[in-house]
This record gives structure tokens, sequence and C-alpha cells, in this order.
């Protein structure tokens, strides 16, 4: 079985307006050594990080405990932590300390300034390099899908952005973000990242911003296209699906069935369709790239690694769940809905906040 870890980012928000707050030294200074919380680029923001799993109901735990031992942190540096992937209210970000993170402010400054989005990261073994890239070759077709059904970011400093996922454009401004060619072979893998290095405009190799990648600390593949989750539901929803696609991939990478030779372009044209739709309008079809509704085309996703799921023992939450969230929306329909029934961007946050850790 493999396991899977997730990384989520969090928003932190003042308590009483719900404006971001640049309170993440202070929360992080309330860590202890097992706390599972690291800063991120902007001060107004937390990542937590699960370790890895082979249950989904131990997932889903780790999730949760994480998400409360954030907001537990936060309170105590006078804070709430929101899921959101964006902002609702009007901020101007401030960059954390650090070497790193101010060279990235002094190289790529308003993209690093502008920089505040929260996203959700899910790592899934892999045995090594060969079957990783074999593995990020195969399932590029089927990453906009988990985009539509995570987005999570409609509002972008006050406004509606008439985006179901507005982080995608925003992130979507790094040099290297984005859908890839097939590599082929770890060799062609390695020499694309030494390449774009090379080139002197990344800071380092953590700046390869792929929607899917070889993880640098872990024998994983990180795929990286989805907003962070409202409901943790939806997080583990999008980690069985990830695990079923990264398992239906090595398949049939060892029958020998080459990937799909579609290019980047379309792929990034896809994934900008689910950016803007979500689960609201039409998706481009991964297997016939023409418009199709929201729910045949995530439907047909379950259809794709539904073998593997159903060896993993995943088949049944993840239809539960998709059922669930094919009824209720996600993350940027609940936004919508409570900004159309109350007219206030501060109480999407502060409903946010009580979704987080619900």
């Amino acid at each position: 079985m493999r396991s899977v870890g997730v990384e989520e980012e969090l928003l932190l928000v003042d308590p009483d307006t719900g404006e971001p707050r640049a309170v993440s030294g202070a929360v992080l200074a309330f860590a202890d050594d097992d706390t599972r919380l690291e800063k991120e680029l902007q001060r107004e923001q937390v990542e937590t990080g699960t370790r890895p799993r082979t249950s989904m109901g131990d997932l889903a735990a780790e999730v949760l405990r994480w998400r409360r031992e954030a907001a537990h942190r936060a309170r105590q540096a006078g804070a709430e932590v929101a899921a959101l992937a964006t902002s609702p209210l009007p901020v101007e970000p401030s960059v954390s300390t650090g070497e790193r993170y101010q060279r990235l402010r002094d190289e790529f400054r308003m993209t690093a300034d502008e920089q505040l989005t929260c996203g959700c990261h899910v790592h899934v073994s892999v045995d090594s390099d060969e079957e990783g890239v074999a593995v990020l070759d195969r399932i590029r077709p089927w990453l906009a899908p988990l985009l539509a059904l995570s987005a999570n970011s409609p509002f972008w400093q006050g406004r509606d952005s008439g985006h179901e996922s507005y982080r995608t454009q925003v992130w979507g401004r790094w040099p290297s973000a984005g859908p890839v060619e097939v590599f082929g072979s770890p060799e062609r893998y390695h020499h694309e990242v030494r390449t774009l290095l090379e080139t002197g405009t990344l800071l380092d190799e953590g700046m390869i911003y792929f929607d899917a990648r070889l993880s640098r600390s872990y024998p994983t593949v990180e795929i990286r296209v989805a907003d962070v989750c409202l409901d943790r539901a939806d997080t583990v929803l999008l980690a069985a699906l990830v695990r079923g696609l990264v398992e239906t991939a090595s398949r049939a990478w060892q029958a020998g069935e080459p990937p799909a030779p579609v290019s980047a372009r379309l792929l990034r044209l896809a994934a900008w369709r689910a950016a803007r739709s979500g689960l609201t309008e039409e998706l481009v079809h991964p297997l016939t790239w023409t418009p199709a509704p929201a729910g045949t085309v995530v439907r047909s996703l379950v259809d794709h690694v539904r073998t593997a799921l159903t060896d993993a023992g995943d088949l049944e939450l993840v239809k539960d769940g998709l059922a669930e969230l094919l009824h209720r929306g996600n993350g940027a329909a609940r936004q919508r809905a409570r900004h159309t029934r109350t007219g206030s961007l501060r109480d999407v946050v502060t409903d946010a906040v009580s979704r987080t850790t619900a």
C-alpha cells in the first residue's frame, strides 16, 4: 500500500476583522519539537504537514489534528487559522524573515509581494525515480479535474475574481509554475531541472514549481495543483484520488502503456478552465479534450482510477465523498454562497475559520 502525506497552507487571520495577520513568527514560537508546523513565504500563513499514512482514516485524523494544532498555536498569538486559498479581504502581505525569502522578494518583486496563496500538496510514495517520472508523465491529463474539485479562492483583494481558483492565476506568475511536457526518463527529468537552474532565473531547486514533481526530501511524487480545501473531508478525497492516480499510472507504465501525447499548452488551457469554472460549469475532458459537464469529468476520473481505489479499499470513501462534494459544492461555492447571504467578506472568513477545524 502506498503511503500518502498532505501539506496544507493556512491563512492566519484576525479573529475580529477577518483580515490576515502577520504573526507566523509568534505562532511558530509556541510550537514544540513535535509540532509539524512550518513558516511559508508570507508571515500571514503557516504550513501543516501530516506524517505518511496508508489508511485514509488515519490520514483524516492527521489532517484534523494538525489543523487544530495550528489553530491552538494561532490563538496563543491572537489569531485564527482559515483554510482559504486566498484572502477574501484586502491585504498587503509581508514576506517572512530569512535570507532565502528576502532573496525571493528582491528578485521577483511584485510577484513575491502579492503571493499570499495557500495550496495543498499531496505526497505519494514511489519506489524509484524511474517509477516516479513514469507516474508524472501519465497523470498529467488528470490534474486539472483535481484543481476543479479543490477550488477554494474566488475572492482577491476584496473583489470576486470571477474564478473558482484565483490562487492558480496568481501562482502561475512564477517562472517555473504549471504543467510540463512528458519527460520519458529520470535522466531527462533531472536534466530539465538542471537546465532551468543554470539559467540563473530560479534561486534553487525549491523553486521547481511544476504542477507535479519528484520530491527533493522524500521518496515521493508531489502533486501541487490543488487549492487548500475548506473542508478536511475534501482534503482526504483529494489524497485518495491522487494515490489512485499514482497507482494507476504506475500499473500502466509496468504494462508498457505510453503516456498520452498531450502538450503542456493544452494542459495549461485545461487548468485555466478548471480554475475558472470549478464544478459549476464545463471542464475540458481529459479523454476527448472537448467541453463536458464538471460532474461527467470528475466521474470519469473515478472510473479511470477505479481498480486502484478498489484495491486500496478507498472506492466507497471516494464515491461518497465525491457525491457529497458535488451536492454542496467546493470551497469556492461555499464562500460565494456565504457572501450572497450576508454581503460580508468578513463573514466569509469567520465561516471558514469554523469550517477549518470542524
